[in-house]
């Protein structure tokens, strides 16, 4: 198995592209620790069904919006499994709202849970990797708007800016210590954010159209690309984007 042995956080790791890639990096056969701000439930469901698999995993309730809390989900991977290998930072939230309608208040929360908990991640999770001796990957979960304007959601498409060039500048920074910085970019995704798009006809047939494979992205899809790049088998990547986004960005309406 690609992660047996190794043990991976995972942030906002209850939901969506989180839970996706937990399961996946679980039966890659990882330790996996769910970080989580809301939904217990959920939380134990997902631990209950990879220990049902034969896997192993722990819950943390830790906002990763707080520096306090993020190093005490590291420390608890640490503790637990004995090291740390991996860590995606994942959890994320958007406003919607344009550069004219965003308050202080909406802008700080994007900026902290989006950016400054993948900066900080990837700060303490760096330390640990050095203070173990050991190397590590550190992946972020970004977006296609990482690169690629998306009006009316502005705070959002500056964190994933910012998320950009924190794994280009951080990836070169660390490589010297065997540390590896990537970025997934997925595109549209069947997840609990797109609810209203999916269940509206119209709307899923235009940006099913604006896609040149014809479909959103199910969460799976982008966990299999977090798992192969956690493993030994992207050992040469860094400082770079992955795009997971059935070819959006570069779709066309032609001339």
């Amino acid at each position: 198995m690609l992660l047996e042995g190794k043990t991976i956080i995972v942030t906002g790791g209850n939901s969506g592209i989180g839970e996706a890639i937990v399961i996946a990096a679980a039966a890659a056969g990882a330790n996996v620790v769910v970080d989580y701000v809301a939904h217990p439930d959920a939380t134990s469901d997902l631990l209950a069904k990879i220990t049902a698999e034969g896997g192993h995993a722990i819950g943390v309730d830790a906002d990763v919006s707080k520096l306090d809390d993020l190093q005490t989900m590291i420390d608890l991977a640490v503790s637990t499994f004995g090291s740390l290998d991996v860590i995606v930072n994942n959890a994320g939230v958007e406003t919607r709202t344009s550069v004219l309608d965003t308050t202080e208040e909406q802008y700080e929360h994007v900026m902290d849970i989006n950016l400054k908990s993948a900066f900080f991640g990837t700060q303490f999770a760096a330390k640990q990797f050095i203070k173990q001796g050991t190397p590590g990957v550190i992946i972020n979960i970004s977006s296609v708007h990482e690169d690629w304007p998306m009006p009316g959601n502005t705070a959002y498409c500056v964190s994933k800016g910012g998320t950009r060039m924190l794994a280009r500048t951080a990836g070169v920074e660390l490589g010297q210590h065997g540390i590896r910085v990537v970025n997934v970019a997925p595109g549209a995704v069947s997840t609990p954010i797109n609810t209203a798009t999916m269940n509206d006809p119209a709307q899923l047939h235009r940006l099913d159209a604006a896609i040149p494979l014809g479909r959103m992205a199910q969460p799976a899809e982008i966990a299999d690309t977090v798992v192969f790049l956690a493993s030994g088998k992207s050992g040469y990547m860094t400082a770079s984007t992955v795009f997971v986004d059935g070819g959006i960005m570069q779709g066309s309406v032609g001339l």
